[in-house]
């Protein structure tokens, strides 16, 4: 944004008869910017989807129940993949909408209301995907105790024993916690940059609205 810092101050050196031409001159800047936002959340959120996809094609669940003897919940797991990328595509339709909404609009006050609908719809879409991580590590750890015939003196130890059980659940929410903090972070740089970017556009446009 330093184009509309500088643009900013050349417009309170001149005198008033050039102040509709500066606004317009700002408001085309804030618009543009906030259209290059809204491109570069579609596109790191397709880039996400290939880099987990890819993850998921190396690391395969499959083999897994395979190896565990255990491929009845095959089904299950696939059922949840195929809903869970889904929810994605669903998202990352509506970034691909608002983008070329806010490219196409004139109007200050719809663009301002179509930045703030950005921001939250980025917000739901990175506490979703928090979410289905979470839910991801506690299916995870239910699959390899419950499911895992190497675990099952672990299993019994923990079915009878209420201080081991504190222990593993205690051992499970750490490192949920821990990895939920890191995938916390990981969103927070590769979108919190982008919308505060955009929270600073919508701020200009509420004075040049004013």
């Amino acid at each position: 944004m330093k184009e509309l810092d500088l643009l900013k101050k050349d417009w309170q050196k001149n005198t008033d008869s050039f102040e509709q031409v500066s606004e317009i001159e700002i408001y085309k800047m804030i618009h543009k910017n906030s259209s290059s936002i809204v491109k570069w959340i579609l596109i790191i959120s397709i880039l996400e989807v290939l880099l987990w996809t890819g993850f998921s094609m190396i690391f395969s669940a499959d083999d897994y129940l395979k190896k565990i003897n255990n491929e009845g919940l095959s089904f299950t797991l696939k059922f949840f993949t195929y809903l869970n990328y889904a929810v994605i595509v669903i998202f990352i339709y509506l970034f691909y909408k608002n983008y070329i909404r806010i490219s196409a609009i004139a109007a200050t006050k719809q663009l301002m209301k179509d930045i703030l609908k950005t921001r939250k719809m980025v917000q739901y879409y990175v506490w979703y995907n928090l979410g289905m991580i979470v839910f991801g590590l506690i299916m995870g750890f239910i699959i390899a105790l419950y499911y895992n015939p190497e675990t099952i003196i672990l299993r019994n130890k923990v079915e009878h024993d209420p201080k081991i059980m504190a222990i593993t659940i205690g051992i499970l929410a750490i490192v949920t916690i821990v990895l939920f903090g890191l995938f916390w972070l990981f969103y927070r740089l590769l979108y919190g940059i982008l919308l505060r970017r955009l929270h600073a556009n919508y701020k200009e446009l509420k004075k040049i609205d004013l």
